[in-house]
């Protein structure tokens, strides 16, 4: 009986993982590469280069605003309510539909670019809130780093083999039947739907609902009860403070990491790095950071979560220092390769201690600050860099500002006391947890 709980166990996380796969397609090919370059080349065709690169930020920042603030809500009814793979599929849904009617977008369509990107980021991150919440359910508390991991590895795979697809259609049109980079570009996002939609099948189909937190002082009312949930976490805020300062410290160096992902292929371009390059580049991440994370995975049981992070924090601020000196691309190559070494390890060891000190019970509540946390954790960095940037007349100042970012956020996550945090989020679930 115990092997066929462990092979069952084993499928429940390899489809879990395999989420990871699925919707990392809309992280590279929609998010990163191709829409932003096919929002200004054509469906801002006609506008200003300078106004079509501010209205994709206008629509990056409502995306992200609608989910952030939404989150917590959503997590705390999904918790109530025993709905947290219902509500990932119904966001994922809504992800992949207006993912799939980027097809339609043709020259001087950014406005209906925008409102269909909004709802596919909207389907993409609304469901990552659901997707992290079923993280401490599905995996064993002492396999949690491992399971993270393999989640983050699979998805650098999956985003990266059909972003290499997807730019060959683009850069080679004629070669696989089609008219132009233009088309290329649009079957590239009907590609990332089905992708998304096809690679989901096996979380709703293995991975089991857990159950519902309710209590019997609660309103069965959905919304009354998930605003009662959060009035009830902010109350009892100090006996979550272990959590709380690990959110506020990876706000923090979170958001050095994805100044360096956002900035890298301006920076890459401001040092003269060919476009070419720049692309390659951002394709080597995604497959050397796979095998790394798994690695992180492994030295977490070595190491300590805690201790994993404040490694890679360090190895980023060696990247930010070393990031001042690329004056050829070469050395942007080998800054590149060092960010891959600990792009998804710290990504998914942060992810992972998060899930051990939050209550099950609340699971998909506290992943919405979460969420919140890695949303707003793009705010600071991106404007230091520019700032500093501006006054000294050259990026490179501003890269080396970062190692600020890594700094702070590292001491305070070293004085987070894990172990307190995970027996916090214990004793909760001991006393409120509903069974099945």
């Amino acid at each position: 009986m115990s092997d066929v709980v462990e092979r069952t166990y084993r499928r429940v996380v390899r489809a879990w993982c395999l989420y990871d796969w699925a919707n990392s397609a809309f992280a590279t090919t929609i998010m990163a590469v191709v829409l932003p370059t096919f929002y200004s080349s054509v469906a801002g065709a006609g506008l200003p280069p300078a106004r079509a690169t501010s209205y994709w930020g206008y629509t990056n920042s409502i995306a992200m605003a609608l989910v952030a603030f939404a989150a917590p809500v959503l997590g705390a009814i999904a918790d109530h309510a025993g709905k947290k793979k219902r509500m990932l599929g119904a966001f994922a849904s809504v992800g992949v539909l207006a993912t799939a009617l980027l097809y339609l977008v043709s020259t001087g369509d950014w406005l209906l670019a925008s409102v269909l990107y909004v709802f596919g980021r909207i389907g993409f991150s609304g469901a990552n809130v659901f997707y992290d919440a079923l993280l401490p359910h599905v995996a064993k508390p002492e396999e949690i780093d491992q399971v993270s991991s393999a989640g983050y590895a699979w998805g650098y795979i999956g985003g990266g083999l059909l972003l290499a697809v997807n730019l060959a259609w683009i850069l080679f049109p004629g070669t696989f039947g089609m008219a132009d980079t233009e088309m290329a570009s649009r079957v590239a996002f009907v590609s990332v739907a089905i992708w998304w939609a096809l690679f989901s099948i096996p979380l709703f189909r293995h991975v089991p609902e857990p159950p519902a937190s309710r209590q019997a002082h609660e309103s069965r009312g959905y919304l009354q009860a998930a605003f009662a949930r959060l009035k009830h976490t902010f109350a009892h805020i100090r006996q979550y403070r272990e959590l709380l300062k690990f959110l506020i410290a990876y706000w923090l160096y979170n958001d050095g990491v994805g100044t360096i992902i956002t900035m890298a292929a301006v920076y890459g371009a401001e040092l003269g790095i060919p476009s070419e390059h720049l692309i390659g580049a951002i394709l080597m991440v995604q497959f050397v950071a796979a095998p790394f994370a798994f690695l992180f995975g492994w030295l977490a049981k070595k190491l300590g979560t805690k201790r994993s992070i404040l490694l890679a924090l360090a190895i980023y601020g060696a990247i930010s220092v070393m990031g001042y000196f690329v004056t050829n691309t070469w050395q942007f190559w080998v800054l590149a390769f060092l960010v891959a070494t600990v792009q998804g390890g710290s990504q998914a060891l942060s992810r992972s201690l998060f899930g051990a000190m939050s209550p099950k019970s609340r699971s998909a509540e506290f992943y919405g600050f979460y969420d919140i946390s890695s949303k707003f954790s793009g705010i600071i960095g991106p404007s230091v860099f520019g700032l500093v940037g501006a006054a000294m007349g050259s990026s490179r100042y501003a890269i080396l500002a970062l190692v600020t970012l890594f700094a702070i956020g590292g001491y305070l996550l070293w004085r987070v006391d894990d172990q307190h945090g995970v027996m916090v989020a214990a004793d909760e679930d001991a006393a409120t947890l509903a069974p099945a």
